[in-house]
């Protein structure tokens, strides 16, 4: 008889009238080390045997947890919650550590488990932001929550592979985040899947999750091929008030939020509405390809493909991307970590780069790359309306802030390549974020520069300032590659960009 279901059984019948044999007929009650020479249902029947309380399971709110009772069950007002002295309740020390050695071999058999054996990749990824306070001057663009619909998601992966799960965070939620269902599937057109692709996601064997504030969730794997450069759907069924808490605001790609209802596996999703933002998806794995890398692509809106066309995938590391793969050798992933706003050393439309490092780049597998590409939001903030307030960093605070990326890449054994920071003489000239740009922030710009290019401290350098700055005016971006706030450039600018990086820099390992 399975373990679990013995436990039941023995949980509801009482344990005094177990046959037990001589080697689980234990007197002893003290918790000694000799239960780690025992098979893991000889020490959940001791457990049992032991304890003098009765032991059920709480299903409220969603999320399991033992409970004691004084009584025989079915006394609640005998019922509580409570910190339990192992020296009082022996067994219940026994069950917790039998229950975990169950957890971890007892149920490799079960059929609702789903094996995560392999070697896994990021082949997609999108950085998580917090939702801004209503006083700061950039809209979020999405509704504050959803209840009883559907999201669609697409997302345009690097590597492909045979498998495929899916990372959903709840980081900056303050409440659980109920996923009533989740579904991945080869993307078609207008929000539809192909047919036939569609694969019910799980989490640890369940149709559904509850993920804690603060904490990411990975799906069980799912057998689906997925080919390089392709484009997936992921549909999330939120049955829950749902605040949307925890985002990505560039997104540049439609997502499709439905009428009431579950429609994770319909082949197409009737909009109510669509938004250009990612909630709750924060990354996509494969089944890690032989020799397979990751090059992590770390900055703001220009890394993030802001005034690029939306679904096209013209971001400059959607380029670099395909460059990477029409080249041929070792497959590599691309990972877009990118967050507009983003600084190096403030936070506001997501945290600074110094506490986001770890998460973003030192933690994915393969990643032995990163290309660092932010500061100019750290130089054209301050005095403008997006930080009225802050007093402006000089260029060596930003080289600083540099300085220690590079020394936690390098403490990781991962390459860092800098990228020159792109001209912006006029950003957002004549409308209300008119300020970001003075001659004396453009000081700050050419020294910043000038360190990433002379210094040394970087692995490589890439002169995004040279691939797009205009020859006879080199403080402003070219005009043909301007997407029209001299900041931020457009689809052509972009694949300049990704067409100006020498690939020998990320082809091999460091």
């Amino acid at each position: 008889m399975p373990l679990l279901t013995e436990l039941g059984r023995l949980c509801r019948g009482g344990y005094k009238d177990l046959a037990l044999t001589p080697q689980e007929k234990l007197t002893d009650h003290s918790f000694s080390p000799s239960f780690v020479c025992m098979d893991a249902r000889a020490l959940m029947l001791r457990a049992i045997y032991c304890e003098e309380g009765n032991l059920r399971y709480s299903p409220e709110p969603k999320l399991g947890r033992i409970i004691t009772s004084d009584e025989q069950t079915g006394n609640a007002a005998c019922t509580h919650s409570r910190s339990v002295n192992p020296r009082r309740h022996p067994g219940l020390l026994l069950v917790s550590t039998a229950v975990a050695l169950v957890a971890v071999f007892g149920l490799r058999h079960s059929k609702a488990e789903t094996r995560d054996s392999g070697d896994w990749i990021e082949t997609w990824t999108a950085s998580p932001q917090p939702i801004w306070s209503a006083e700061f001057f950039a809209p979020i663009n999405i509704p504050r929550s959803l209840r009883n619909q559907t999201v669609r998601q697409i997302a345009t992966i690097s590597l492909g592979g045979n498998r495929v799960r899916v990372v959903l965070s709840n980081e900056y939620g303050s409440e659980p985040l109920i996923i009533g269902a989740a579904n991945v599937a080869v993307a078609g057109k207008d929000g539809a899947i192909v047919a036939g692709s569609d694969r019910a996601l799980t989490f640890s064997g369940q149709t559904t999750v509850t993920i804690p504030p603060g904490a990411p969730v990975i799906s069980d794997p799912v057998e689906l091929k997925v080919e390089p450069l392709s484009e997936l759907a992921v549909s999330l069924f939120l049955p829950e008030i749902t605040p949307l808490t925890t985002f990505h605001w560039e997104g540049v790609q439609t997502a499709y939020i439905s009428p009431e209802g579950n429609f994770v596996a319909d082949t197409g999703i009737k909009a109510d509405s669509t938004i250009k933002s990612r909630l709750f998806l924060s990354a996509i794995m494969v089944d890690a390809p032989a020799g397979a890398r990751a090059i992590v692509t770390f900055g703001d809106s220009i890394t993030d493909g802001a005034n690029s066309t939306p679904d096209a995938n013209h971001r400059w590391p959607d380029f670099l991307a395909r460059r990477l793969a029409q080249a041929g050798g070792p497959p590599i992933a691309v990972l877009n970590e990118g967050i507009s706003g983003a600084r190096v050393l403030r936070d506001r439309m997501g945290v600074n780069a110094l506490a986001r490092f770890d998460r973003d780049v030192l933690s994915h597998p393969h990643a032995d790359t990163v290309i660092l590409m932010m500061g100019i939001n750290d130089i054209g903030w301050p005095g403008c309306i997006l930080a009225p307030r802050e007093e402006a960093p000089s260029a060596n605070d930003i080289i600083d802030g540099y300085k220690q990326l590079i020394a936690r890449a390098h403490f990781h054994g991962m390459r860092i390549i800098g990228a020159t920071l792109t001209p912006f003489e006029d950003t957002f000239k004549g409308n209300p974020i008119e300020g970001y740009y003075n001659p004396e922030k453009e000081k700050t710009r050419e020294a910043v520069n000038d360190w990433i290019r002379l210094s040394g401290a970087f692995d490589g350098v890439i002169d995004f300032d040279a691939a797009t700055r205009d020859p006879n005016r080199p403080t402003h971006i070219l005009a043909k590659y301007d997407s029209g706030d001299h900041l931020h450039p457009q689809d052509d600018g972009y694949k300049a960009m990704a067409d100006s990086v020498d690939l020998k820099m990320l082809s091999t390992k460091p």
